[in-house]
């Protein structure tokens, strides 16, 4: 049984944003901008369904989706792109495959005791952020 991320986490650190935003082609001013923020996530985990905040000074990304079930996902906010998106448990991770313009991309949460792992995919680069469980 895949484990419940539901929780409110904050950020504690992050690795490699400014190429993997780069590998979007996000302009430059964003993406000095971004690596900036420390955002918070909040994940609400029930059964099938969820629902993943990421909270930031800038603005809040929310995707609200049924496991297993392909949608179409607006990353307007993000990159200007809409992509297929599908979100599944592979073992302990919940895996996100976004498929679109973008090979590769995607990402996967874990957990490791109290901390919320992201590892965020695009193309050849990768980018890793930590979350601390506060509530």
């Amino acid at each position: 049984m895949p484990p419940n991320l539901s929780g409110y986490y904050r950020f504690v650190s992050q690795e490699n944003m400014d190429n993997y935003l780069r590998a979007l082609d996000i302009n430059v001013v964003l993406r000095k901008v971004v690596c900036l923020l420390k955002p918070d996530k909040e994940i609400i985990h029930t059964g099938d369904h969820m629902v993943i905040r990421t909270i930031t000074t800038l603005r809040d990304y929310i995707m609200d989706f049924d496991l297993g079930v392909q949608f179409e996902e607006d990353l307007g906010p993000v990159d200007g792109r809409k992509c297929q998106t599908t979100v599944f448990w592979e073992g302990d991770q919940l895996v996100c495959e976004q498929l679109g313009e973008k090979r590769n991309r995607g990402w996967r949460h874990w957990l490791e005791g109290d901390r919320l792992h992201l590892r965020m995919t695009a193309e050849d680069e990768v980018c890793v952020q930590v979350f601390q469980k506060v509530k």
